[in-house]
Order: C-alpha cells, then structure tokens, then sequence
C-alpha cells in the first residue's frame, strides 16, 4: 500500500472517536425515553466514552513507542468492533454506558497512533500539512455522521446505529491487517518503565511551547465538545427540529472546520503555526462571545445558533492542525506518548466542559453557549501568554 493510501487509511482511523459520538447524537433523546433515563445520565454515554478515550491513549501511546505502531492499531480497533456490537445489544443504561467505554478504550488507540505513524514519516512542518488535510477530511465526518445516524436511527432504530460503528471497525482491522507495515523503526525500551515515563511526561509538560499548543487545542475542542454534547438537547429539546434536521444543523456547523483545515492547509506554511493559531482562537473567542450574548438577550432560533458555532468551527480548524504539529513534532523519539498526553488533555478538557453543561442544563441554550464563550475566550488568553507575549515580534 502506498504512503498516500496509509494517510488515506489512517485518515478514516483517527475520524473514528468523532464517528462514535456525533452519528448517535440524533438518537441521544430516543435513548433516553428507550431506557426512562434522565438526559444527564444519557449524557454519560458522550462523557465516559470521551473519558475513558483519553484515558487509553496514554497506554497506547507509550506502548507503540516500545512495541511498534501496526499490532498496536489493530489489537485496539479490534476491540472497539467487538464493543460496539456490545452496544447495539444492551439490554438497560447502565450496560450501554459501559460498553460506550469499552468501545472508547478500544478506539483511543486510533487518533494516537495513527499521529505517531504520521510523525514516524514527515517532520513537523509536512507533519503540519498532512494534519491539516487530515482534519480538512474528518470535518465531513461531523457534517455526515449526524446525518446518516439520523437516518438509520429513523429506518432502522437507534441499536442500528451501533451495528453500523462496529462494522467500521472490523473494516478497518481487516484492511490496516492487509495493507499497512510498520513504521517505528527507532522503538524506546524504556517507553513502558514507570521512572521513564515520568521523566518523559515531565520533560513534555515542562516545556512551554508544548504546554501552549496542547491547551489550546484542549480548549478550542472543549468549546466544540460544549456544542455537540448539548446541540440535540438544544436543537430538538427546545427548538423542536427532527433528528435529520439536527443531522443537517450539525453538518453546517462542520463544514467550518472544514473552511478553517482547507484555510490552514493552503496558507498554514505562510503564515506559520503562532501565527495561524492566534487567528484561529480570536475567531473562536469572537465567535463564542457572539453565542453567549444572543442566547443570553433571547434570541434563540436556529440561525442564532449555527452561525456563530460556523465561525467557531473555522476557528477551530486552523487552530487543531498546527496545534497538534507543534506539539508532537520537537520530540520524534518519544511522538506517541507526546500525541498521547496531548490527545488525553483535549479530551479530559473537552468531558469537563461537557459535565458542565449538563450539570447547568436548566432547560435553555446559556450553559451550553458561555461554556462555548468561555473556551474560545480562555484559548486565546492562553495562548498570549504562554506563546506569542514571549515572541510579540512575531506578529509584527
């Protein structure tokens, strides 16, 4: 197989959390009537599988630096398949969440090394450039999951959407078993030493520029996370639009991540990576204080809400691509716990921001939109001062 087909491949792997979440949104209110479940608890399939999704990739990390990239990949995806079948068949709430983290610890192990083999392959610039159309292509992953989840969940029921999701991950064991080698030709014998590992987490969290791009990615997407944990209870809880009109709301949203990944991919390497994050985050921050004053002032309806999360979006897209190169590419002998540690922040960041919402839910779109406002407003902050204040030069 081709390197362009591997990054192809590995595309579709590293879609695959987003997958997971955003094509049973449409379902997350059926759940909670199929099961008596209150919407917080059924918000802990989103949360926990998120969760537990970061949680696993600082082992999948560290264990594809010792062992390799390939087995690692494919014994993870493996599970994901087996859990998601889990997941169509539970029988109460209680054991869909706790197939939803098995499903998570089996999927964690996508997004990281799949970044580690793009690392093993590009330095941090191309690495930059590879991530940008990367995520250019995930971004057709929130406009058409939520679309086609709406639709199976409308022919077939929600438990199809599960069936579905488990069959991606047996087609993606079978063709990375088929097609893809092995990439770590400069594996770490002491990746999986517990003194080792700490040193390493240490040395990545001591360094500034590290610490800048890995909060600022957690952030932006814990502002986006904000929007699909509590868009469905939003968009059809309180606006009453159908779960395809939902799918079709989100997907608008998404093609802005799209905007943003095609901007960075096309001017990225002009402009730099400081530079295209801090005009990534003002959007995001803009754009979030725009959200939160509308649902705030009353204004509610559906244009005031996709609009403003458009503009986020874009934000979003030219801030996560070259926030993740500038983070894993200073340390090519270690890139799988370095996009581990940073994968797990994100994520972490992102499950807060989704409990807050839900734990503030009184019924309206402020909790979910000054989350929003809060991350893009924050990320820009930090950014500032743990990046570009050291280097004002830069924008001049």
């Amino acid at each position: 197989m081709t390197w362009v087909r591997v990054e192809v491949l590995l595309t579709a792997v590293v879609g695959l959390g987003a997958l997971s979440i955003d094509m049973f949104l449409p379902s997350l209110p059926a759940i909670a009537t199929a099961f008596a479940a209150p919407p917080a608890t059924v918000q802990l399939t989103v949360t926990l599988f998120l969760m537990a999704f970061a949680a696993s990739q600082l082992v999948y990390g560290p264990l594809s630096d010792r062992f390799g990239r390939r087995w690692v990949l494919i014994a993870g995806l493996a599970l994901y398949a087996a859990a998601g079948l889990a997941c169509a068949l539970a029988s109460s709430i209680g054991v869909l969440i706790g197939a939803r983290v098995l499903q998570a610890l089996g999927g964690g192990a996508g997004p990281v090394v799949a970044r580690a083999v793009i690392r093993d392959l590009h330095g941090p610039e191309r690495a930059a450039r590879v991530f940008s159309y990367m995520a250019m292509v995930q971004s057709l992953n929130p406009m058409l999951a939520p679309v086609l989840g709406g639709y199976v969940h409308e022919t077939f029921g929600w438990r199809a959407v599960f069936l579905v999701l488990a069959g991606a991950g047996t087609l993606f064991v079978a063709l990375m078993a088929a097609g893809v080698r092995e990439t770590n030709v400069r594996r770490d014998p002491t990746a999986l030493q517990p003194g080792a590992m700490g040193r390493n987490v240490a040395r990545l969290l001591s360094d500034r520029a590290y610490l800048a791009y890995v909060l600022v990615n957690a952030l932006m997407f814990g502002g986006q996370f904000a929007f699909i944990s509590g868009s469905s209870f939003v968009l059809i809880g309180v606006l009453g639009v159908s779960p395809s009109v939902f799918g079709f709301c989100f997907g608008a949203v998404a093609l802005g991540i799209m905007t943003g990944t095609f901007l960075s991919s096309h001017f990225g390497t002009q402009l730099g990576l400081d530079r295209t994050i801090f005009y990534g985050t003002s959007l995001g921050a803009g754009a979030g204080v725009v959200l939160a004053a509308l649902a705030w002032s009353g204004i509610l309806s559906v244009a005031a809400i996709v609009a403003p999360m458009y503009v986020f979006a874009i934000g979003l897209g030219l801030t996560l691509p070259n926030g993740t190169a500038g983070a894993i590419g200073p340390f090519p002998r270690m890139a799988g716990l370095a996009a581990a540690v940073a994968s797990f922040l994100q994520m972490t960041g992102s499950a807060l921001y989704s409990v807050a919402v839900a734990r503030f839910d009184d019924g309206t779109a402020r909790p979910m939109t000054t989350a929003i406002a809060l991350a893009g407003v924050t990320a820009l902050a930090c950014f500032w001062r743990l990046r570009l204040r050291p280097r004002r030069g830069m924008l001049a």
